[in-house]
């Protein structure tokens, strides 16, 4: 770094470079996309994974096996701890979960985590619990109930 690269505090970008602004401005006529060809026509260039004519990668390489993604259960996750949101005998599940903020929906499933701990007696009902969520929450006195 030299002492000419210093620039006041707070100002953390270099000022954009106005192409096209005529032959003397450096960046003139062509605006530095060279004279002919596909990146210098306005639209610029193609898709994602063009090779230019070749074929390209993804079209190459072997498709074989078998992909369970299209049938993976996808789960809204909850850790115990956010459960104390929740009062006395109150009844948990993935729509009071929703209701009180405490998980974003990833999944039409609850799970239930076990970090953090909790001090309410409450009914959680959820499709999965971890080993350690489960018997937190019946440690404090609560019930689970497994949905299937």
């Amino acid at each position: 770094m030299q002492i000419h690269d210093v620039t006041a505090q707070g100002n953390n970008h270099d000022k954009r470079k106005r192409v096209g602004r005529g032959v003397g401005s450096g960046k003139g006529k062509t605006a530095g996309r060279g004279h002919n060809g596909q990146r210098s026509r306005s639209g610029d260039h193609p898709r994602i994974g063009f090779e230019g004519g070749q074929m390209p990668i993804f079209r190459r390489m072997p498709k074989r096996g078998f992909t369970n993604a299209r049938f993976k259960k996808h789960y809204t996750l909850v850790n115990v701890e956010a459960l104390s949101a929740f009062g006395e005998g109150d009844i948990v599940d993935l729509q009071s979960v929703l209701d009180h903020g405490l998980a974003r929906k990833t999944g039409d499933m609850l799970k239930v985590l076990g970090q953090g701990e909790i001090s309410a007696k409450v009914t959680v009902k959820a499709h999965k619990f971890s080993g350690s969520a489960k018997s937190k929450i019946e440690a404090a006195g609560g019930s689970v109930e497994v949905i299937s």
